[in-house]
């Protein structure tokens, strides 16, 4: 896989480390559980990409947080469009990196006041259904945008409508970074500012929901629109309600317990 690849600094330049949640497992009940498995997007391919540079800062943050994260690299995508398209390298890498995932950090530009055509294509090559298997459905999100002129919500309203529609949970919490080009050193890494500290509230915040909704996403997103359409009502050993309870690990440290 082509995944970007960010740099083993391992630094916060712009962060006062003593404040950061580091045990954010072990605060929730779940510790020596696997870390949350988090992809991100971003969206310019310039080379100097703020959006690519915001979603560096993030995947720091999120590896210091416990979870394993992984950047796909677009460049080389084709458009959603394109003839045999699925069967795209690029398109099933992306793809199996969604599969993989527990949740997303998607990260625009704004450009003309909306989302990018690149943040766009990638989502669109990502199907409500792939092979009976939804590869966003019950997944989180957090949002984020970089602007080049002042504070703007335009492409993060526009990232959470898609978020919905691709049926995600959208965390509360979100970054919008204006005038990006100052907000950045030479290196590419964050500058402190209070911009920098809204990413790792929402790195921080992305993290505990992934966990939190750890064994019990398939039951939050089953519907009973859906169980119509396929035959499938519920009964105690068909209750998704129940397993999701019984298999998470809270509950099974209570009954450990008994």
């Amino acid at each position: 896989m082509t995944v970007h690849e960010i740099n083993d600094d391992d630094r916060f330049p712009a962060a006062k480390p003593k404040f950061f949640d580091t045990d954010i497992a072990v605060r929730l009940g779940m510790e020596g559980q696997p870390p949350a498995r988090i992809l991100l997007l971003y969206g310019s391919l310039r080379e100097r990409s703020y959006s690519r540079l915001l979603v560096e800062e993030a995947a720091r943050l999120l590896e210091l947080f416990g979870a394993e994260a992984r950047i796909f690299d677009p460049r080389g995508l084709p458009h959603a469009d394109d003839v045999d398209s699925k069967n795209h390298p690029k398109v099933k890498e992306l793809l199996q990196l969604s599969m993989w995932s527990e949740g997303h950090v998607w990260c625009s530009p704004e450009r003309h006041g909306t989302i990018t055509g690149l943040i766009k294509t990638q989502i669109d090559h990502l199907p409500l259904v792939s092979g009976g298997i939804r590869p966003t459905q019950g997944r989180t999100l957090a949002v984020m945008q970089v602007s080049g002129g002042s504070q703007s919500f335009n492409s993060v309203n526009q990232l959470r409508q898609l978020g919905r529609w691709m049926r995600m949970f959208t965390i509360p919490n979100q970054s919008s970074v204006a005038k990006a080009f100052e907000e950045f050193d030479e290196a590419g890494r964050m500058k402190p500012s209070s911009y920098y500290d809204r990413v790792v509230d929402v790195m921080e915040e992305l993290v505990k929901f992934t966990l939190l909704l750890r064994g019990r996403a398939e039951y939050l997103v089953d519907r009973y629109s859906e169980r119509v359409e396929e035959g499938r009502p519920l009964d105690p050993a068909t209750d998704l309600a129940s397993q999701a309870i019984a298999e998470h690990p809270v509950e099974k440290a209570k009954a450990s317990n008994q």
